[in-house]
């Protein structure tokens, strides 16, 4: 016999339990003598300690809320000449890897000098970074992103349900 012609069972046959003394496993089966946990149909919950405070219950709970919600990338007016004459939105920033994305929520803050005429149209810019963009000639409009797809369906839900609750 060779050790490549050896014929295994892949899968172990389960051990018939509490079938008499001679099969090893008989009488109780492995499961001790009496007691809860020797009976039929015995289901323990999770975490469940014998009565004890379970560790769950002992740990003190976590307390607080971490938002979601990302937080705006910013530019700063000295960035800004190299942009001249131009439109400066999200997507002109991004192709110059000013910010990560060209959905990214951009802030423009007062760094520096803004010397050319530039147009700028980002989410948000502080009121002193307004004022030198106008008077270096310039003007600021604020992007207004397109809502999702989503939340225009739960306007609409949100529009039905009214409807309906009137009617």
């Amino acid at each position: 016999m060779k050790y490549n012609e050896l014929n295994i069972s892949r899968q172990r046959k389960p051990k018939r339990v509490g079938r008499g003394i001679a099969a090893g496993q008989g009488k109780t089966a492995g499961r001790g003598t009496k007691g809860q946990k020797s009976r039929t149909g015995y289901t323990q919950r999770p975490g469940f300690e014998g009565g004890q405070n379970p560790l769950m219950q002992r740990l003190p709970k976590l307390h607080g809320h971490k938002a979601l919600k990302p937080k705006a990338e910013v530019i700063y007016t000295a960035q800004l000449d190299q942009f001249a004459g131009k439109t400066v939105d999200t997507a002109l920033l991004a192709a110059k890897k000013l910010v990560s994305s060209p959905h990214a929520r951009v802030k423009l803050i007062v760094k520096g000098e803004v010397t050319k005429n530039v147009t700028v149209k980002l989410s948000a810019a502080s009121k002193s970074a307004i004022e030198l963009i106008e008077t270096a000639g310039g003007r600021f409009e604020v992007e207004v992103k397109q809502p999702s797809v989503s939340a225009e369906k739960k306007d609409n839900k949100r529009k039905r349900m009214n409807a309906a609750a009137k009617a």
